[in-house]
C-alpha cells in the first residue's frame, strides 16, 4: 500500500474510534451537556421559545441558578407538569432546590407554584411584598415559608433582588455578582429593561453588567424604541445579552445583529455557565 495513503487511512481509523469512545464530540453536543456540578450555571427550564427539542415549550419563564452549593429556582412558569417535565429532562431533581423567588404577580410566571410545592415544601418562597395573601395561604399550606421582598436584600452570597420595582405592575429583578460582572436575570421587566439594567449598576456599583437575560417584554415594540433600547444597552456598558420569553422576535433579531458573538439563543433548555 501506498505510504501516504496507509497513514491517511490510520489517521481516520484513530479519528472514528475516538469518536465512538466518545472522546470527540460536536458542538452542538458539547453545547448541550450539563456542567460539572462544581460549576455555576443558569438552566432555562421553562419558557415559550425552545433550544433544547427535547423539553416542552409554554408561554411563560423560568430558570434554575445551580451553584456548588445550592440550587434556586427563579419564576416557575405557567404550568406545574411542565416544569416537573422540564426539570426531570434536565436531571434536575426538584427537592434538591431550596429557594424560589417569584418576579411578579403573572400567572405565567407563579402559576408552576402549586405544582412544585408539592413534590418539595423544604423551600422559601421569595415574593414581592404587594402580592395577595392568598399566595402566601398556598405557600403556606405546602409546608414552606415565604419571605416578603420590598427592597434590594441580600438573597444568599452573591445574589440579591432588586426589590419591588414599577407602579402598576410590581416586580423583583435578580442581580448575580459575578467575577465577569454582574447578571441581571428579569420575569418580564414591566418596570422597563432599562431601568431594570440602570438599578442593576445603581445596587452593584462596582461590577459591569456581564449579562441580561430572560423576558424583556418588548413583543409590541417598534423598531425604532428597540434601537434606542439596545443603544442604551451599550451606553450601559452591557457586555451579553439573551433575551427570551415576553422580548419578542422582532427584539431578539436586532439584539442578535447587535450583539453578534455576545447574543445567546435563549429558550427552554439553554445552559450558561458563569
Amino acid at each position: 500500500m501506498n505510504r501516504k495513503l496507509f497513514c491517511a487511512s490510520f489517521f481516520l481509523v484513530i479519528v472514528f474510534g475516538m469518536v465512538a469512545a466518545g472522546f470527540c464530540k460536536t458542538s452542538k453536543e458539547a453545547a448541550g451537556a450539563l456542567p460539572p456540578e462544581k460549576k455555576n450555571s443558569i438552566l432555562i427550564v421553562y419558557d415559550n421559545y425552545q433550544v433544547n427539542p427535547h423539553l416542552v415549550s409554554a408561554w411563560g419563564f423560568g430558570c434554575v441558578i445551580r451553584t456548588p452549593n445550592q440550587k434556586i429556582v427563579f419564576d416557575v412558569g405557567g404550568d406545574g407538569s411542565i416544569l416537573l417535565s422540564n426539570l426531570a429532562k434536565m436531571n434536575i431533581d426538584p427537592t434538591d432546590i431550596t429557594m424560589v423567588i417569584i418576579s411578579h404577580i403573572h400567572g405565567d410566571h407563579v402559576g408552576g407554584l402549586n405544582g412544585f410545592l408539592r413534590r418539595n415544601g423544604e423551600v422559601t418562597v421569595y415574593i414581592p411584598a404587594s402580592f395577595p395573601e392568598s399566595i402566601r395561604q398556598t405557600i403556606i399550606s405546602h409546608g414552606a415559608a415565604y419571605q416578603d421582598v420590598k427592597s434590594f436584600i441580600e438573597i444568599s452570597e452573591t445574589m440579591y433582588s432588586t426589590g419591588e420595582m414599577g407602579t402598576w405592575i410590581k416586580e423583583q429583578s435578580l442581580l448575580l455578582d459575578t467575577q465577569a460582572g454582574t447578571v441581571v436575570i428579569t420575569g418580564c421587566a414591566h418596570p422597563g429593561i432599562v431601568n431594570v439594567v440602570k438599578k442593576a449598576n445603581q445596587l452593584i456599583p462596582d461590577k459591569s453588567i456581564y449579562l441580561v437575560m430572560g423576558g424583556f417584554h418588548l413583543g409590541a415594540a417598534s423598531d425604532s424604541k428597540l434601537k434606542s433600547i439596545i443603544k442604551d444597552f451599550r451606553k450601559l456598558g452591557v457586555k451579553k445579552v439573551a433575551p427570551s420569553h415576553c422580548s419578542g422576535d422582532r427584539c431578539r433579531k436586532l439584539f442578535k445583529e447587535e450583539y453578534r458573538d455576545d447574543y445567546i439563543d435563549s429558550g427552554a433548555g439553554t445552559i450558561i455557565p458563569f
